[in-house]
């Protein structure tokens, strides 16, 4: 969309992207508790039912209690129209959400295969019905999450041109294809392919991971002023800190307040999980951590391989210890 010259001058507001199996409430709050400067919050995504299929008790993730800091946008993922209504008036008049979110991004092998997710693109008719009825039967506020395409960047811009037709909030574009899954660069000349024929606000998603790159693009898309942040935040919590300030945490205060963060996060998944079961989760989470302390792929290997919870935190410890020094 080409936005107004007054949008030039608008603060930039960030989103916490959702990561499925990661950005949950668990890890949300102690996100909030531990970094700053974090506005908006889409959840990871939950299958949209029909009415009598519809299980709100599992539904956890949501609720206000689990929610205190950032009031969440829910994320549907689902290709039926009747049970992408279903699920939309159930947020609305169950839990009082006046927002929903789609999930047509998301290049998981499985989710493609079902045509959900990003494998949904290349159907732009099934993308129409289900922005159409819900737009139509519903009062909610309705944004749309994509990429380029799953295989060709002319599904994009053929869905733009339908979303465009119709009253939806907002467009969430991550600038890859489907099929490129988060391996090779971001196409910002595809993007912005997209972004010049939305009548719609853009909030650019994608590879926002330090001060310099995000600097490129505030100069490349100025008039963007909505930016969602995922794999950049696992890797640093207080990268919108630092994108807001302009300049990075001085190396003291980012081991100080990542020891506290981590600290805090780790027990918040041994309560919930118990010790074994949360390893898992922590060493998905050091995947990304590694590139906050710099470990070597052999470093991150050797801690990846570790199955008992005592050794592992012992190894993450003596990783501490050396970048505190």
């Amino acid at each position: 969309m080409a936005p107004s010259n007054e949008n030039k001058t608008l603060k930039d507001c960030f989103w916490l992207a959702p990561l499925h199996g990661i950005t949950y409430y668990y890890y949300r709050n102690i996100l909030f508790q531990h970094s700053a400067g974090m506005e908006k919050v889409i959840t990871p995504f939950f299958p949209a039912h029909l009415f009598d299929k519809l299980n709100v008790k599992k539904w956890i993730d949501l609720s206000k209690e689990n929610n205190p800091y950032l009031p969440v946008i829910p994320q549907l993922m689902g290709n039926n129209p009747q049970a992408m209504v279903d699920t939309s008036l159930a947020l609305h008049d169950l839990l009082g959400f006046q927002k929903v979110n789609w999930n047509v991004g998301c290049p998981m092998n499985q989710i493609v295969r079902k045509q959900r997710g990003c494998g949904l693109m290349p159907f732009s008719e099934t993308i129409e019905s289900v922005v159409k009825v819900i737009t139509q039967k519903t009062n909610i506020s309705f944004s749309v999450k994509l990429r380029l395409g799953l295989k060709d960047p002319k599904e994009g811009l053929e869905i733009i041109k339908i979303l465009n037709n119709y009253p939806i909030d907002s467009v969430i574009i991550h600038p890859r294809l489907g099929v490129q899954q988060y391996d090779g660069s971001v196409d910002l000349d595809r993007f912005e392919k997209m972004y010049q024929i939305s009548q719609h606000p853009v909030i650019y998603n994608g590879d926002i991971i330090d001060i310099e790159s995000f600097q490129k693009l505030k100069a490349r898309f100025p008039e963007i002023n909505e930016w969602m942040i995922g794999r950049g935040i696992l890797r640093n919590p207080f990268l919108v800190e630092e994108l807001q300030k302009g300049e990075r945490l001085s190396q003291s205060e980012r081991f100080e307040r990542f020891f506290k963060f981590y600290t805090a996060l780790k027990e918040s998944y041994f309560l919930l999980r118990g010790d074994q079961a949360a390893l898992p989760k922590l060493k998905e989470l050091w995947k990304y951590m590694a590139t906050f302390f710099n470990l070597s792929d052999a470093q991150l290997k050797r801690l990846l391989q570790m199955n008992d919870v005592k050794e592992f935190e012992e190894a993450v410890s003596r990783q501490l210890l050396v970048f505190s020094c």
